[in-house]
């Protein structure tokens, strides 16, 4: 028995598998897609982008995970089922349990991951996300700088950039600032680049280039210059700070939220329920690996395949998924439902496992006949031989 267990678990791990890599590059390609302004907009370099679509990717498996194991489970049972490897297991002896078993051990197995992924790696890696878009968001040139256009800042400063390189780098620059009594100076350089110092700012270095002034005596002051700094922080304003999301909080933080801020104060119901949807979304893996078992063999045995019956457990597996959104949506503004986002997978897990054993009380109970109709067949013919 064991050895046919590791069979069915050797033949299920490739489809599984391909399954939640196939799903993960949707994910990323889609995320990719909604991070391309990151680079068109706010002309920022590949490496940015990749690290902000990566980061973002371990919330998405609470997405994936469920879905990816459900379509991956099914694909496996119809195929082992199709080659008529149940009929086999079946004539061995062995129950819907044993050959279920395996199946439960990669729902649990993927359960355990995502589960240990939903309470560390998500608010991890959503942190630096957010920490990577706040910072891509209060870079003063990328806000304020389009390539190939006039900028002009609240504190009347104009900008000019012809081309703004994948590196950070600027070429072709244009600054006006605005100076007493209409006396504006301008700055023209070849290239620039922006640094920020360890004391905070922002400077903005030009290379090659020269400032012109128009002194109050009406003299042009003209100076040229190889390398100089401008404090480009002085002429933007902005009153943008970090602020964490609840996808971005620890667990701690959730259940237990500091009462002294006023956002969180005010948002203890939505913490609560994302806490409580971080320790019952994993279920959901458990749940759907279960539901394709039911899928396919959970009812009665057909030649011709289970194709209405894989419909309906999708059907439910859908349901399911967008109900437990629901509740998650609902327990944000009444935490008395908090119950309902543990009931909902544990309702699945529990229906599931109830199907299950009574399809195998089904089998045995066919079994015996079958063998008890054999024994009946061969009764006279054992009488009459005597």
């Amino acid at each position: 028995m064991r050895t046919i267990e590791c069979y069915i678990s050797r033949q299920m791990r490739s489809p599984i598998i391909g399954a939640i890599l196939a799903m993960t590059l949707v994910a990323l390609l889609s995320q990719s897609l909604s991070q391309i302004e990151v680079i068109i907009e706010r002309g920022q370099s590949v490496m940015t982008f990749l690290k902000i679509t990566v980061f973002a990717l371990p919330q998405l498996t609470g997405l994936i995970f469920p879905i990816a194991i459900f379509v991956g489970t099914l694909i496996a049972l119809n195929r082992l089922h199709n080659e008529q490897e149940f009929v086999a297991c079946y004539a061995n002896g062995m129950s819907l349990k044993q050959i279920s078993s395996p199946v439960v051990r990669f729902g649990v197995y993927i359960t355990l991951i995502s589960l240990l992924m939903s309470l560390f790696l998500q608010p991890a890696a959503s942190r630096a996300m957010r920490e990577e878009l706040f910072r891509v968001k209060t870079d003063l040139i990328a806000a304020a700088v389009r390539e190939g256009d006039f900028s002009t800042t609240t504190s009347d400063m104009t900008i000019y950039v012809q081309r703004i390189e994948q590196n950070g780098l600027l070429r072709q620059i244009y600054i006006r600032t605005p100076g007493p009594a209409g006396a504006d100076r301008t700055y023209l350089a070849r290239e620039g680049r922006l640094v920020k110092p360890e004391g905070g700012g922002q400077i903005l270095i030009l290379r090659d280039g020269s400032t012109q002034q128009v002194a109050e005596n009406s003299v042009l002051n003209h100076l040229t210059f190889e390398e100089y700094s401008f404090n480009v922080a002085q002429y933007f304003s902005s009153d943008d700070f970090l602020h964490y999301k609840d996808s971005d909080r620890w667990m701690h933080e959730l259940f237990f939220p500091n009462t002294a801020m006023e956002w969180e104060r005010g948002s203890w119901k939505k913490l609560m329920a994302e806490g409580h949807a971080r320790i019952t979304g994993p279920l959901y893996n458990l749940g759907f690996s279960l539901l394709a078992v039911v899928g396919v063999l959970g009812g009665h045995f057909s030649r011709h395949g289970y194709g209405r019956r894989i419909a309906i457990v999708s059907a439910i597996a859908a349901g399911t998924r967008i109900f437990g959104f629901a509740v998650e949506a609902a327990c944000s503004g009444t935490p008395a439902l908090n119950i309902l986002q543990y009931a909902v997978p544990l309702g699945l897990i529990f229906m599931c496992i109830r199907t299950i054993n009574k399809s195998d009380r089904t089998i045995a109970t066919t079994r015996k006949s079958q063998l008890v109709g054999l024994s009946e067949i061969g009764a006279p013919n054992a009488k009459g031989a005597a």
